[in-house]
């Protein structure tokens, strides 16, 4: 199910290089390695993509590992939902992996390096440490500890093993050179003292590797022959590959970096989308707003959709903001295809059509694709009393609007021919009802006197629908870069990011609905049952909620050009 890929990149090029020269044996080896400290979101989707793609592409192999070395932050549910969403983007994997399955190996290697003179441990605080670090035009100053003796070094890394520090006291520190230009090979730390029970661990440990050592020796210990990150890993990339010649690891990855992903008008660090979540700006990591993937397939995007955007993007090494309209673009041509055609009034007007037979319900055949006729077909019914759009009629219309308005002739879709005579006011002076007349004649929309009428509107029988919730979703940022500038990128939050609606009426056959089942409501829009609503589903005596995945076009890209 992995998305095709079209077009070729700089790495799948450097692969095909490789295994035209028969390194690593012809083999091709990736790995997937989240935290499991939150949710995955749609940047994540480039890299799983690009990860198991290409694995795929050249019949090899990627785990899913997961980066679980810091105790006090992951979490067991964020672990189910890591494979969980993997899973329905469409890639398989086998039985997952973890960074803690190698703890023994790296502590033992990190007692290796002791040994050979290349890791020391530091009694520097954190405050002392960072001001011995230097800056980026300043080299760093040696730690006074930098020379203890090996044994000494030893037997203090052994206590630390053994709970006998408190966290901070001492830490362990690669040998590499305080005058690096490169920061990262100023003796980073390797090890910590963490008091902290681990989920798979338990309180074996008392001290974790650090991510740049965890992560280079797990690759090695597992073969990974092409080792795929981001942009920002780049100058980790000369400590990823000493640490592994420090230690004559028999495999040796390649570190390649690209660009990550960013989107304008949403943010895509955790750190960012955390503060949203624990401030209540949204409602959970599964706020359909969100560019989580848990978000986004509660809103009802599809996989498909999904890895064609990442296959549009393409890979590369320069970083750019994409526009959030590809994604939604890539997304209405999958539900175009797949989603079935039905009929929803989210802001209902009530019409009375008076020469229509009293107690009468007629039984009417509609399309459930316009172009796929192996889609089949679906009965809808008509009487006396419908639904149309409230914004489907003026009183006091303009020229070129072709909708309802007094004396004006529209075709109701599927049905009739109608005309409007009279309209209804409450004693404040808003529209509650039209009376309408229907032409008998026109039966599915056509008039037998070939008059031509430019308006179709569509509707719902009012005796024969469903009530409804809808949510209708916009961009959760009122500016493409919400990052912009000295602003708290809270600012830039989009008040009418969540519109929610009331008493909307659907056609019937909705009521069947399940979460993930794409429909398109004509004229308005792409929309799924609501997954997490406390009133969707099969509760008894509750309104079915649906949220608006998509417009059927780019509003926001005609509100620029305006």
């Amino acid at each position: 199910m992995e998305a095709k890929i079209e077009k070729g990149h700089f790495i799948e090029s450097i692969i095909k290089e490789d295994i035209k020269n028969n390194k690593n044996n012809g083999k091709v080896v990736t790995r997937f390695p989240p935290e499991p400290n939150g949710y995955l979101h749609i940047g994540h989707a480039k890299s799983i993509c690009l990860n198991f793609n290409m694995a795929n592409k050249f019949n090899g192999r990627c785990n899913l590992r997961f980066d679980d070395s810091n105790p006090a932050k992951e979490k067991q549910i964020f672990i189910d939902s890591i494979k969980s969403t993997i899973n329905w983007l469409g890639f398989e994997f086998g039985t997952p992996l973890f960074a803690s399955d190698y703890f023994d190996r790296l502590y033992d290697f990190a007692v290796e390096l002791i040994k050979k003179g290349k890791a020391y441990v530091c009694s520097l605080n954190a405050g002392d440490i960072k001001k011995y670090r230097g800056t980026l035009t300043e080299p760093g100053k040696d730690s006074p500890y930098r020379e203890r003796p090996v044994k000494e070094n030893i037997k203090l890394f052994t206590r630390m093993k053994n709970g006998e520090f408190d966290e901070g006291e001492h830490t362990l520190r690669a040998k590499i050179d305080m005058k690096s230009p490169n920061i990262n090979l100023r003796d980073p730390i390797i090890y910590r003292v963490k008091k902290a029970s681990h989920p798979r661990t338990g309180d074996k440990w008392n001290i974790y590797p650090m991510y740049d050592f965890t992560h280079c020796l797990s690759d090695s210990l597992e073969g990974i022959t092409h080792s795929l990150c981001s942009l920002e890993f780049e100058d980790h990339r000369p400590l990823y590959d000493w640490t592994l010649d420090a230690l004559e690891t028999p495999c040796h990855p390649q570190q390649i970096e690209f660009a990550r992903m960013n989107i304008n008008y949403t943010v895509l660090s955790k750190r960012k989308l955390q503060k949203l979540v624990e401030e209540n700006h949204v409602n959970g990591w599964d706020d359909p707003r969100l560019p989580t993937l848990e978000g986004m397939r509660r809103r009802g995007y599809t996989p498909e959709s999904i890895r064609n955007f990442c296959n549009v993007i393409g890979v590369s090494k320069k970083g750019s903001r994409i526009d959030m309209g590809l994604l939604e673009s890539c997304l209405r041509d999958d539900l175009n295809v797949k989603a079935p055609r039905v009929m929803g009034v989210l802001k209902p007007l009530e019409v009375i059509i008076e020469n229509y037979p009293e107690n009468l319900t007629e039984e009417l055949t509609a399309r459930n694709h316009p172009q796929k006729e192996e889609m089949g077909t679906r009965k809808i019914t008509f009487s006396k009393q419908i639904y149309v759009e409230q914004d489907d009629f003026m009183e006091n219309p303009p020229k070129k609007f072709f909708r309802l308005g007094p004396g004006r002739e529209v075709r109701l879709r599927y049905a009739y021919l109608v005309t409007c005579k009279q309209v209804i006011k409450d004693e404040s002076g808003n529209i509650i009802r039209l009376i309408c007349t229907y032409d008998p004649e026109t039966r599915g929309g056509n008039a037998p006197d070939g008059r031509k009428v430019k308006g179709t509107i569509h509707w719902v029988n009012a005796n024969d629908c469903i009530d409804a919730k809808v949510n209708l979703y916009d961009r959760l940022f009122k500016d493409e870069n919400p990052e912009q500038g000295n602003r708290d990128f809270i600012e830039n939050l989009n008040p009418g990011s969540l519109k929610e609606l009331e008493l909307c009426k659907l056609e019937k056959s909705l009521i069947n609905a399940r979460p993930g089942k794409a429909y398109q409501f004509e004229r308005l829009g792409y929309f799924c049952l609501d997954s997490k609503n406390k009133d969707s589903g099969d509760t008894p005596n509750r309104d079915p909620v649906f949220n608006r995945t998509v417009t059927l076009r780019d509003a926001w890209a005609k509100m620029k050009k305006r």
